[in-house]
């Protein structure tokens, strides 16, 4: 690691002010020593050019999965002043939204004789892969509904429970989504991709939980030792994508405009309250409302089939918790000795506001917010809870999965998909995918090991466990 780069606690290390030229504020990042061996001196240049940005408050912050990534690292996080501030499409990534959400059932591993078969089943239920089309028929006018109105919108349309939109992260539809700022395009690449998975690291998971570290907060969450829970990890899909590439453009030509100073043109960004701004906002909004819309809708698939398969009710799979790691968002913080509106930029990484907080739903409020912590493939997930320390320190945030070491390039040029298969059989763990290459690409070590990332943000006092969770049916976007 760099030498001027110092490490001011046993996990956490601080980028000096300096170490790229125009630094506004230090950046700042969690990591163990062990993890540290592997970090890219790219991550930590981007976490520094961050740190330039107009208005950007306390520091730039780096969770421990983080890498490189565009514009912002993967695993990033900065607030921004109202007044001062900027809004990045590259502190938001181009999967607007990517989050993941995690549904329980009444079932235990005995339940399941046939894991295979259960796995197979889900991967013909859920639209899966590039090319994968919604099983939702969408009118230009449904789009624009789950647009502006998000989960809440897909229930209303039948795909899930009205319970299911209090467990979201703003109630599955941020504010201020503006449906003109999304293009045409956006739009034609939508309409027939709401309800599938999609390639890349997505992924939909059957679990067993293995063990409960706080077992007051599995009480409330509503999980319990032993049973089978699905996670599901997906964004706003084509048409999140074409979102950010729309507006990259438009606030590539805001930056000259402004005479914003940037090191890196993948930061292209516009002060908050210009129309520039505001236009990638609004349709950022839209973006995300559409990947609650698209998570609510897979759910629905998911509890068809096992309501079927094993004669369990409906309602009886009810969803823990669905957090965003793609977004821009208005909080309230403090910063600079004043309780303040910030626009908080989370790219790759979770929020994790603490006990107390009005934005958590009522039943969690005295636990704190769940926070879903996804493994890869052949490693634990985790159920944490956000805490006091989060709100304090970063801004309310913490990791959103156990971030990558090796890109997909390398992986696929190492391993086969076939032997990345057959290593998680004999661990008692199915793998479903639309290819070969799409499972070589996510192989498990091609990962940080989740539970250093995981202990990492306990250590660091912004997550605290609740419980760990096995894999051992995956497929694979």
């Amino acid at each position: 690691m760099n030498d001027q780069i110092q490490q001011i606690a046993e996990i956490e290390w601080e980028i000096p002010k300096g170490f790229v030229p125009g630094m506004r504020v230090p950046g700042r990042f969690f990591l163990s020593n062990r993890l540290a061996t592997g970090l890219e001196e790219g991550a930590l240049t981007q976490l520094a050019n961050v740190a330039t940005l107009p208005g950007i408050l306390r520091c730039s912050l780096g969770m421990p999965d983080i890498h490189w990534g565009y514009g912002f690292p993967i695993g990033g996080v900065a607030a921004f002043n109202e007044e001062t501030g900027v809004i990045s499409p590259g502190g938001v990534g181009f999967d607007i939204n990517c989050g993941v959400r995690m549904i329980t059932t009444p079932l235990t591993l005995g339940d399941i004789p046939d894991r295979k078969e259960l796995i197979e089943d889900l991967f013909v239920a859920v639209p899966t892969g590039v090319g994968s089309k919604s099983p939702v028929r969408l009118s230009q006018n449904d789009l624009s509904s789950m647009l502006t109105d998000g989960a809440a919108n897909a229930v209303e349309i039948g795909y899930g429970m009205k319970s299911d939109v209090r467990r979201c992260e703003e109630n599955g539809a941020m504010p201020g989504a503006e449906l003109e700022f999304v293009s045409t395009k956006a739009r034609q690449r939508g309409i027939p991709q709401c309800g599938t998975l999609g390639s890349g690291n997505h992924f939909l998971e059957v679990q067993v939980i293995d063990e409960i570290a706080d077992p007051a907060t599995a009480e409330t969450f509503g999980v319990a030792k032993g049973q089978i829970c699905v996670m599901i990890h997906c964004g706003s899909r084509g048409l999140g994508h074409q979102v950010c590439t729309d507006h990259l453009k438009i606030l590539e030509e805001a930056t000259k405009k402004y005479a914003t100073d940037l090191p890196d043109r993948q930061l292209a960004c516009a002060p908050l309250h210009s129309p520039e701004g505001e236009a990638y906002f609004g349709a950022m909004a839209a973006s995300a409302n559409y990947a609650w819309a698209n998570r609510q809708i897979i759910t629905h698939l998911v509890r068809e089939l096992f309501s079927k398969k094993f004669g369990i009710g409906y309602e009886e799979m009810p969803l823990v918790y669905d957090v965003a790691h793609n977004v821009a968002k208005w909080e309230e913080h403090d910063a600079d000795g004043s309780r303040r509106r910030v626009c908080v930029h989370r790219k790759g990484a979770t929020r994790a506001f603490g006990r107390g907080q009005r934005e958590i739903v009522q039943e969690f409020r005295d636990a704190g917010q769940p926070v879903i912590m996804p493994g890869s493939m052949g490693t634990d997930s985790y159920l944490l809870a956000g805490t006091a320390g989060a709100m304090e320190r970063t801004f309310g945030s913490t990791c959103h999965g156990a971030g990558r070491m090796q890109s997909r390039y390398s992986a696929k040029r190492r391993l086969t998909g076939e032997t990345v298969a057959n290593d998680l059989a004999r661990r008692g763990i199915t793998v479903r995918a639309p290819s070969s290459a799409a499972i070589a690409e996510e192989a498990p070590d091609v990962y940080k090991p989740s539970c250093e990332v995981v202990q990492v943000v306990c250590d660091a006092g912004i997550s605290r466990i609740v419980a760990r969770i096995r894999p051992i049916g995956v497929i694979k976007g």
